[in-house]
């Protein structure tokens, strides 16, 4: 037997999926139809951002069949004779949003930076944020974070005190200030190199007190050296940086590649750097990077690279 593994959906190819699929599906098993209940393109994008931010779309079912629940029963009890839901109407029978509109305010505050990550169901976005108090240089991790992860943890510490002089860190602060590194959602095992540049750059950010961009996610593997290693699960990443609403996507030089299998839509959604070094990083995340256009074509060496389909 074979293993397929399934990246999950961009957001319109939920909104196909709904339109085409659920939707008539929830209206026959409510015993409405299409003139009694109407929701349009911005209601099933509203119920997909705030309600459902999946790889999938069962929650999305289950969004679909509750709005279609409330509308069988205004009809049912003489209220109305269609409804016509609209985002408001939609807020109103879905109760609070389940997840923010805006995940970016997190990176606010110096010392968080947003990195990317693959689980066995799609991508995710992972806020990683480091804070430090008064010590003698020791670094602690929390977040129940795997061996591979807090390896990267120790080599994007040592990395950052050994340019320290060179990013405009006072030459004895480390050697007076513990840090502490943590990775929120703690009860969950978390694994892996690529958020190796995600926490240099959420150090640099808290001793050089400036915030990382609000609209930047990376994912990549960091070497002593600072140098910015490739790393896998790049469409799974790439698609949950764009559910969370990102824009720009720092990634590794050799990865280039894979961004020939995200969806069109994607590749013109998002802008991605491509970087080789930890330096180019912090240029983007603190303000001075420039974007590769996603719609570029590879080299002619990259080009031939590719696998045929």
């Amino acid at each position: 037997m074979d293993v397929i593994q399934l990246s999950g959906y961009t957001e319109d190819e939920k909104l196909g999926i709904a339109r085409k699929y659920l939707v008539p599906k929830q209206l026959e098993a409510h015993g409405l139809s299409e003139e009694q209940l109407k929701l349009d393109d911005d209601v099933l994008r509203l119920v997909t951002r705030e309600y459902t931010r999946e790889a999938g779309v069962r929650n999305l079912e289950r969004r679909i069949a509750d709005l279609c629940r409330k509308a069988a029963r205004e009809i049912a009890e003489g209220r109305s004779e269609a409804v016509e839901v609209d985002e408001t109407m939609a807020r109103g029978w879905l109760g609070p949003r389940r997840f923010p509109a805006d995940p970016r305010k997190r990176t606010a505050d110096p010392g968080v930076a947003t990195g990317l990550a693959y689980t066995p169901v799609g991508g995710d976005v992972l806020f990683i944020e480091a804070t430090a108090y008064p010590g003698k240089g020791k670094l602690t991790i929390t977040g129940q974070l795997g061996e591979v992860m807090q390896e990267s943890a120790q080599a994007a510490l040592s990395w950052v005190r050994a340019n320290a002089t060179r990013l405009g860190v006072p030459e004895n602060w480390f050697a007076e200030h513990d840090v502490h590194i943590h990775v929120p959602a703690g009860a969950v095992p978390k694994d892996g190199p690529s958020a190796g540049i995600t926490i240099a750059t959420a150090i640099a950010s808290l001793v050089l007190d400036k915030p990382v961009a609000e609209d930047v996610g990376m994912t990549g593997e960091i070497t002593l050296t600072g140098q910015v290693l490739p790393i896998g699960g790049v469409r799974e990443k790439v698609l949950a940086a764009q559910r969370a609403g990102l824009k720009r996507i720092v990634l590794p030089r050799d990865n280039e590649p894979d961004l020939e299998e995200l969806p069109d839509e994607t590749r013109e959604e998002l802008e991605f750097i491509l970087v080789d070094a930890i330096g180019e990083v912090f240029d983007v995340a603190f303000g001075k990077g420039k974007s590769r256009s996603p719609k570029a074509a590879p080299s002619a060496e990259r080009q031939a690279a590719l696998p045929s389909v």
